[in-house]
């Protein structure tokens, strides 16, 4: 299923590449964060790569438009798939982003982060933000694609507007999935505005980041195959 990624939020290489030997082939690639390229370095991603496997390099890039250019560069070298910027970064940033990944041999997409998951209005409120979640995210992606870069991070809540506001050609990434299937209730823990894989899809999302569904399961390639079957009968 090329539309479920897959959040390797684990410390350990050994760990990271014990679940994608479980999963390659069931889902469409796998998400590499702060967590485990902090702890195992650009080398994971290479072996990655060189398995065949897309990489989704979430490690949010926000700074000057040249370190966050260079980084860029940095991670197209490594062979990754698709990468994460943070939109506030500003427009001059997100143009240099997407400018550094179009020179690159083997151009990774570039997609900016609107608003964390794990917000709501009152934590927007907390750091200054005195606006609707809804506006918030639109008027960030808008930038973001006025910019040039290929897609936008957002929670599946906002999704089916983003998708009617900026149309059908805009990648949409979707973490916060969530799906209840088989416990009663969604799992929810830090992220809040969620959404279960199927509802994602419905409103227009591009791609579905699913992490501790999957890998905190007893049996992950289960946990995948359910989401992908829920998926296929859309």
């Amino acid at each position: 299923m090329e539309q479920l990624l897959v959040a390797l939020d684990v410390d350990s290489r050994r760990r990271a590449l014990e679940l994608c030997n479980q999963l390659r082939g069931t889902v469409g690639g796998f998400k590499i964060g702060s967590r485990l390229f902090t702890s195992e370095g650009p080398s994971l991603v290479s072996t990655l790569v060189e398995h065949g496997d897309r990489v989704f390099l979430d490690l949010k890039y926000h700074d000057i438009p040249t370190v966050v250019a260079q980084a860029v560069q940095a991670a197209s070298r490594l062979g990754t798939w698709m990468l994460t910027v943070h939109i506030a970064g500003g427009l001059k940033m997100l143009q240099a982003a997407s400018d550094a990944a179009r020179q690159a041999d083997r151009p990774p997409l570039v997609v900016g982060v609107t608003v964390l998951t794990s917000l709501d209005s009152k934590e927007l409120e907390r750091i200054g933000i005195h606006r609707t979640m809804q506006d918030q995210v639109e008027d960030l992606a808008q930038l973001a694609t006025d910019a040039g870069v290929d897609g936008i991070v957002a929670s599946p809540q906002e999704v089916a507007r983003l998708r009617a506001r900026l149309g059908p050609n805009i990648t949409i990434v979707t973490p916060g999935i969530r799906s209840a299937k088989g416990t009663g209730a969604p799992l929810r823990d830090d992220q809040i505005r969620t959404l279960g894989p199927a509802e994602a899809m419905r409103a227009g999302a591009s791609y579905l980041v699913v992490g501790r569904p999957i890998i905190a399961s007893s049996d992950p390639p289960a946990a995948a195959r359910a989401i992908v079957s829920e998926l296929e009968n859309l």
